[in-house]
C-alpha cells in the first residue's frame, strides 16, 4: 500500500503514472481495432474486407465485447490464486500485441479467430488487474481513491481518444491490415511503459492474494485439462453435426454472458472465505451491478449501431472535408477527457457531501438514457432517408459520457472497497462482467436496427435504461446500509 504521503502525480501515488501510461496504451490497441473492426467485417471483400452483413457484423462485434469482458474471470482468478496482479498484466499485454499482429496480414475469417481468441485472453489477463492494481495504491480511509479513478479513467480515454484517428484514418484510408498492425504497436508501447514503471508500484500486486495451496495445484489442474477436452468434443460434435455455426456462437455467448455473473457472485456469496460484513456488501453490490449492466447497453453499442448510424446515416462532409466514419469514435473520449477532471475536482471539493454510490449509480443510468432517447430526433425531424448532422452524435455522447463519469470510475472505486479480500482481482473481474452481460445483451438486441426501426430502436432502449435508473434511486437507502459504512 502506497502511503498517503505520496502525491507525486498530481496529488496521488506515483505508480497511478505508471498505471495510467500502460492503460492509456492498451486502450490505444483496444480501441483501435474497435474504431475499423466493424467496417472491416461488412466492407466488401474487394475493399478489403470481409462482406458479411450488417446486422452478422453488429452482432459479432457485440460478442467480441462480451467474450473480451467475461475473459476478465479467468484473468482475475490467475491473478488471485496463481500469478500476481503484476505478472497477469505482463502477459495479458504479450497476448494482445500478437492478437493484433494476427490481423496485421491478410488470413480472412481464420486470421480474424487466431486474433480475436488472443486479444479475448490477453485483455482478461490485463484489463481487471491494471484497475485492481490502482486501489492497490490507495488505503480504504485514503478519499483520494475516487478521484485516483477519475484521473486512471482519464488515461482510459486519452489512448482511445488517438486510436480512431491514427488506427481508423490508416485502417479506412490506406488498409485494414495496416491499421490493425498500428494497433499491435499501441500495445508494445504499454509492455515498455509497464516493464519501466515496475518499481513506482512499491509490493502492490506482486504476490498472489489468495495463492493455491499445494494440495490445489493438482485438482485444479486436472479439472482444466478435463474442461478443455470437453469443449473440444462440443465443438467437434457441432462441427459435425453442422451446428457450428455463427448463429450459434452469438445465443452461445449471449446465455454465458448473463449466467456467467450471476453465477460468480453466488460463488463469492457462498464462499466460507467471505464473513458477514464482506457478504453485505456483496448483497448491496447486486443493484449497483444490474444499473452498470442496463447503462452500458446503451454504451456498448458506439463500435455498433452508432459506428453504423455514423457511416450510414451521417452527413460525413464537415466544412467541405470528408470525414472517416472511425473518427466520431473519438466523441466518447474527447467527452470524457473534457469532462473526467471536472467531476473529479467535483468530488474532492463536494468530500464527505458528495452524493452516495448508488445515486451517483442512478445518475448515470438517468443520463445514459437520455442519451439514446436523443438519438430518435433525426428520424423524427428529418425522416431517416436523410443525412442526419454530425451534431446529434456529438451531443449525444455529450449526454452519455456525462452519465459514465457518475458510474464508471465510481463503479471502479466501489467494487475494490466492496470486494471480499479474498476475491480482489476477482471482484473486479466481476465488475467487467457487467459490460459483459451488456454487450451478450446486445448482440442480440442491434440487430433489431435498421434505418426502418431507428427510432423505435433509440426511443425504447433509452427509455428503458431511465426507468432503471429511477428504480435504482428508489433502493438507494438500502444499498447504502447493506454497504456497511462504505460510501
Amino acid at each position: 500500500m502506497t502511503s498517503a504521503r505520496d502525491r507525486r502525480f498530481f496529488g496521488h501515488p506515483r505508480g497511478l503514472a505508471t498505471l495510467f501510461f500502460v492503460e492509456m496504451w492498451e486502450r490505444f490497441s483496444y480501441y483501435g481495432m474497435s474504431a475499423i473492426l466493424l467496417y472491416y467485417l461488412y466492407d466488401r471483400t474487394s475493399a478489403g474486407g470481409l462482406g458479411l452483413d450488417k446486422a452478422t457484423s453488429s452482432a459479432l462485434v457485440s460478442i467480441y465485447g462480451a467474450l473480451v469482458f467475461m475473459s476478465g474471470v479467468g484473468g482475475g482468478w490467475l491473478a488471485d490464486r496463481v500469478l500476481g496482479m503484476r505478472r497477469a498484466v505482463q502477459v495479458g499485454g504479450a497476448l494482445i500485441m500478437c492478437g493484433h499482429l494476427a490481423l496485421a496480414v491478410p488470413g480472412g475469417l481464420p486470421a480474424l479467430l487466431v486474433s480475436m481468441v488472443l486479444i479475448v485472453a490477453g485483455t482478461g489477463l490485463l484489463k481487471p488487474n491494471v484497475s485492481s492494481l490502482v486501489g492497490e495504491l490507495y488505503s480504504m480511509e485514503d478519499n483520494r481513491r475516487d478521484a485516483g479513478f477519475s484521473v486512471f479513467y482519464m488515461g482510459i480515454n486519452l489512448g482511445a481518444f488517438l486510436a480512431p484517428y491514427l488506427v481508423g484514418t490508416l485502417g479506412q484510408k490506406v488498409g485494414y491490415h495496416l491499421g490493425f498492425g498500428l494497433a499491435a504497436v499501441g500495445m508494445a508501447a504499454g509492455l515498455l511503459v509497464f516493464a519501466r514503471g515496475r518499481r513506482q508500484l512499491g509490493d502492490a500486486g506482486e504476490a498472489p492474494t489468495n495463492p493455491l495451496r499445494d494440495g490445489e495445484r493438482r485438482r485444479v489442474a486436472v479439472r482444466a485439462g478435463i474442461g478443455i477436452v470437453v469443449l473440444a468434443v462440443l465443438v467437434g460434435a457441432l462441427g459435425i453435426a453442422g451446428a457450428l455455426t455463427v448463429r450459434t456462437l452469438i445465443n452461445t455467448v449471449t446465455v454465458l454472458a448473463v449466467v456467467l455473473p450471476a453465477a460468480y457472485l453466488a460463488m463469492m456469496l457462498r464462499s466460507p472465505r467471505t464473513d458477514a460484513v464482506e457478504r453485505s456488501r456483496l448483497i448491496a453490490y447486486i443493484p449497483l451491478f444490474l444499473g452498470a449492466v442496463c447503462y452500458w447497453v446503451v454504451n456498448e453499442q458506439t463500435s455498433s449501431v452508432l459506428a453504423q448510424f455514423a457511416d450510414k446515416r451521417t452527413d460525413l462532409e464537415i466544412l467541405g472535408f470528408s470525414v472517416p466514419s472511425s473518427w466520431f469514435q473519438s466523441l466518447n473520449p474527447i467527452a470524457t477527457l473534457v469532462l473526467a477532471p471536472t467531476f473529479a475536482w467535483l468530488w474532492i471539493k463536494l468530500g464527505d457531501r458528495q452524493p452516495a454510490t448508488p445515486r451517483k449509480f442512478a445518475l448515470g443510468l438517468l443520463l445514459g438514457g437520455a442519451s439514446f432517447v436523443l438519438m430518435a430526433g433525426p428520424g423524427l425531424l428529418h425522416g431517416v432517408e436523410a443525412p442526419a448532422s454530425p451534431w446529434w452524435l456529438v451531443a449525444s455522447y455529450f449526454v452519455v459520457i456525462c452519465g459514465s463519469m457518475c458510474l464508471s470510475p465510481v463503479g471502479l472505486s466501489a467494487t475494490t472497497k466492496l470486494a471480499p479480500r479474498a476475491f480482489l482481482a476477482q471482484m473486479m473481474s466481476l465488475w467487467f462482467l457487467a459490460s459483459a452481460a451488456a454487450s451478450g445483451i446486445n448482440a442480440q438486441l442491434v440487430q433489431l436496427y435498421s434505418a426502418d426501426t431507428e427510432i423505435g430502436y433509440f426511443a425504447g432502449v433509452g427509455a428503458s435504461v431511465m426507468a432503471a435508473g429511477v428504480v435504482l434511486l428508489l433502493l438507494a437507502p438500502w444499498v447504502q446500509r447493506r454497504m456497511s459504512g462504505v460510501r
